[in-house]
């Protein structure tokens, strides 16, 4: 990776998510082979009060973050599009929906080869299935659900390791 120097351009934040199945070993898959747009929506929990002196008070207690990820295209030997057929195919819920997602700051390397990065447990669902003339579409969104954890990203052999030194 080349040294990053000023503004970041976006391919260098990666994202991953988990696509093996629930219990299984993870296996992370790089989003945004055909994305033009890739955000999480923070969705804060803001509550905003004016009291009788005339000022305002604002809390924000948490955050909420969701990502959409549309369009994906379908693409017969990726994980992730076998993850999310089996979603649609056995109409999954609950924890059958769980897994993780990896957030890589490919401009931060700690040790050759390896990222500053972020895991977070996430909750897929798929908003539709079919599509146009383009191809296959299976659109979803990711729910975060917290227990996020900093840590390095080896996106050779694609694993996480915890800052505190136990790999996942």
């Amino acid at each position: 990776m080349a040294e990053v120097v000023g503004k970041i351009k976006r391919q260098f934040m990666a994202h991953y998510i988990d696509a093996a199945m629930p219990g299984e070993p993870a296996e992370y898959e790089r989003l945004g082979k055909d994305l033009e747009e890739y955000k999480v929506d923070m969705n804060a929990n803001v509550d905003t009060k004016n009291n009788i002196w005339g000022e305002t008070s604002v809390i924000l207690d948490s955050y909420q973050p969701q990502v959409s990820v549309e369009p994906y295209y379908a693409e017969v030997g990726s994980p992730l599009f076998e993850r999310l057929q089996d979603i649609i195919d056995k109409r999954l819920t609950l924890d059958e929906l769980k897994t993780s997602v990896v957030e890589v700051h490919t401009w931060e390397s700690k040790v050759a080869g390896k990222y500053t990065a972020y895991k977070e447990d996430a909750i897929i669902e798929v908003s539709s299935y079919g599509g146009d003339t383009t191809g296959y579409q299976i659109p979803f969104n990711l729910h975060h659900t917290g227990n996020r954890k900093k840590g390095t990203f080896d996106p050779a052999t694609k694993t996480f390791t915890p800052d505190s030194g136990t790999e996942e």
